[in-house]
């Protein structure tokens, strides 16, 4: 069976834990310790968010007056093979003598896209209100409540195309455990010339896991997050067990948080008739056991 396994960034670093690589590592030994039961049983593809580390590189960045801000799409690539790397590192103590390969990865979006024109993807650290009055003022960035307080907000827009996906077939088809697409991807468009040009974005990393699932024959998406399952009505509704995606859509959930993996997880299951999972990243294997969390069949 071919797994894909997507991290969600909180899981990767928790709210509250300090923005360093000592807490992710620490939180990526966890992650390891529950994929590595999965990839000796299964075949596994692992992608992972960057909400929380791309927001951290924006402000580094920032911090050097010297130069231009670094765009997001650079920022975007750079996490991803940093996270990559941190991965490749916490898997190969669980799992020594398999190989392993983190790929960095262009994903098409849509100039036209909506999200353009309404961020709501959250990154970065949290904020106190007078901190984000203050860097909305400063910096005119939009910022959004988040848990217990506030963030930066940036577009997140649809991916239409993963351009490295024979790449990821081939490695995958050859037995390597391959890290990919993470943080949804490098968003890029195509000018008219064929030739790709980073945009301002951090792509939706939940459509992108379901993007990538869809486009490998995987035969089961599991969206990892920092809680259980998924509620009805979040923080204290009924919680869901298994469900379908017609059962889902007549709910609605946060835009920024679980109302991607939710949109994610139903968009695999409508294409491709198979199962698509939510929950925590400690319940991994339990999780693909049916045990836990929350499961998406088609009917």
């Amino acid at each position: 069976m071919l797994v894909v396994a997507a991290l969600g960034g909180n899981a990767l670093l928790r709210p509250g834990e300090p923005l360093e690589i000592g807490a992710q590592r620490r939180n990526l030994l966890r992650a390891a310790q529950a994929l590595a039961p999965i990839a000796e049983a299964h075949r596994l593809v692992v992608t992972h968010g960057n909400g929380p580390q791309v927001g951290l590189l924006a402000l580094q960045a920032a911090a050097y007056a010297g130069a231009p801000p670094t765009p997001l799409d650079v920022l975007g690539a750079e996490s991803e093979g940093m996270i990559g790397y941190l991965i490749e590192q916490a898997l190969a103590e669980r799992l020594p003598d398999r190989e392993f390969a983190t790929l960095i990865t262009q994903v098409e979006v849509d100039l036209d896209d909506p999200a353009f024109g309404a961020p709501t993807k959250p990154i970065g650290p949290v904020y106190s209100k007078p901190e984000a009055d203050l860097l909305a003022a400063r910096a005119g960035w939009t910022l959004t409540p988040d848990r217990s307080g506030f963030r930066r907000a940036v577009p997140s827009p649809r991916p239409r195309r993963i351009r490295e996906i024979g790449v990821i077939r081939r490695l995958e088809a050859a037995g390597v455990i391959v890290i990919c697409v993470g943080g949804g991807g490098v968003p890029v468009v195509a000018r008219p010339d064929g030739a790709l040009v980073g945009v301002e974005a951090v792509v939706d990393k939940d459509l992108s896991a379901a993007l990538l699932a869809g486009e490998i024959d995987a035969d089961v998406l599991l969206l990892l997050t920092d809680v259980p399952a998924v509620r009805a009505h979040w923080p204290d509704g009924e919680t869901i067990g298994r469900t379908t995606p017609a059962q889902l859509r007549k709910l609605s959930f946060a835009p920024g948080t679980m109302g991607p993996k939710v949109e994610a997880a139903c968009a695999f299951v409508e294409r491709t008739g198979k199962l698509a999972a939510i929950g925590d990243m400690a319940d991994a294997p339990a999780i693909l056991r049916g045990e836990c969390g929350t499961i998406i069949a088609p009917g």
